[in-house]
């Protein structure tokens, strides 16, 4: 009875492992991965992907009587450039189109401001519409820094009627840089 008792175990043990031994079926060809190794004339400086740009305080009287703020400016750095692989360069500013004033930034919905939108515009002073590809500009070898200037526009009824709300605001666009 000893002999059957310490028999049973190493059979369950063998039959254990007998089964894990046994080969997975496995289907052919289930993992197939692509993509295209490309060469961009450029680099995005590292810490350029995201922009944080703050307007600080804007008086809703300077709006009323100028109906925009002055220009605020940031820059895109563009680093390791090659002109071989693209001269040109055009952005793309997508985002929440204002209703109120098409071609400018959208506030966010948790804004608590209403009556104004954000505008967007190369340094010397062309508007760049929103959603729109720019016209083309030049690029050089080596570093390239992309100056632009953002706004605060309050909206044309809302001027009129003097009923720009006040608080916190908040817009968000995403830029593309596309090369020929």
């Amino acid at each position: 009875m000893r002999i059957i008792k310490n028999l049973f175990p190493c059979l369950l043990a063998g039959w254990v492992v007998a089964v894990g031994m046994q080969p997975v079926a496995a289907a052919t060809n289930n993992l197939k991965m692509h993509g295209a190794l490309v060469a961009e004339p450029c680099t995005l400086q590292p810490g350029d992907e995201n922009i944080q740009l703050d307007f600080g305080t804007v008086i809703d009287k300077y709006l009323y009587l100028n109906t925009r703020t002055s220009s605020k400016p940031f820059q895109l750095r563009l680093i390791d450039c090659d002109t071989s692989l693209g001269k040109t360069l055009k952005m793309t500013f997508s985002g929440t189109e204002s209703v109120a004033l098409p071609g400018l930034l959208a506030l966010e919905g948790g804004s608590e401001a209403s009556g104004i939108a954000i505008g967007l515009e190369t340094q010397d002073g062309q508007p760049l519409a929103l959603n729109q590809k720019s016209r083309g500009q030049q690029i050089t070898d080596g570093n390239n820094a992309i100056t632009l200037q953002a706004y605060v526009k309050g909206a044309p009824e809302a001027i009129t009627h003097r009923n720009i709300e006040r608080g916190m605001f908040a817009a968000v666009a995403t830029f593309a840089l596309e090369y020929e």
